[in-house]
């Protein structure tokens, strides 16, 4: 029962987006995991990236710059912390190695008849940031307007495998 209150104590600090994608598990999965593939989806609507470094294993880095529609750019550091082909991975995010504000967050990837729901759960230090990133950022919808980017990515992926 510990665990239930732990997960309760976390309710104010998080936020939880999921999207049904028209793909199986292990090509959604697989959209995560090469930075030519995450480049050409990753963030809110307007928004590209640049990388620096990227190492898709547990303990790697992705090292990188989103730019903003308005000319602003990011700095953005994620460290994998977990990797379970084609289910789930886990991650800390800031915008530096060892930021204090850094939050975690869990994809995780269920097969939905022939196609993924995604469910991407970010927990944050303080609900203080939370509330930040939600209000200041728009945390929610720019979750929302990045799964539909990943979804729009792997059905073209698909329509192309299809053709090919």
């Amino acid at each position: 029962m510990a665990g239930a209150g732990q997960e309760t104590a976390a309710a104010d600090r998080e936020i939880v987006i999921s999207r049904v994608i028209d793909a199986p598990p292990e090509l959604v999965f697989e959209a995560f995991t090469e930075v030519r593939h995450l480049s050409r989806w990753w963030g809110p609507e307007g928004f590209t990236t640049t990388t620096r470094s990227f190492e898709f294993r547990e303990g790697g880095v992705w090292d990188f710059m989103m730019h903003g529609p308005d000319g602003t750019d990011y700095p953005e550091w994620i460290t994998w912390t977990e990797i379970v082909p084609p289910e789930r991975i886990a991650l800390l995010h800031g915008e530096y190695r060892a930021d204090p504000n850094a939050f975690e967050s869990t994809l995780a990837f269920a097969p939905h008849g022939t196609a993924t729901r995604i469910v991407m759960r970010t927990v944050f230090p303080t609900r203080q940031l939370r509330d930040q990133a939600v209000e200041k950022y728009h945390a929610i919808e720019g979750g929302e307007q990045t799964l539909s980017n990943l979804a729009a990515y792997v059905a073209e992926t698909v329509r192309k495998g299809a053709e090919g």
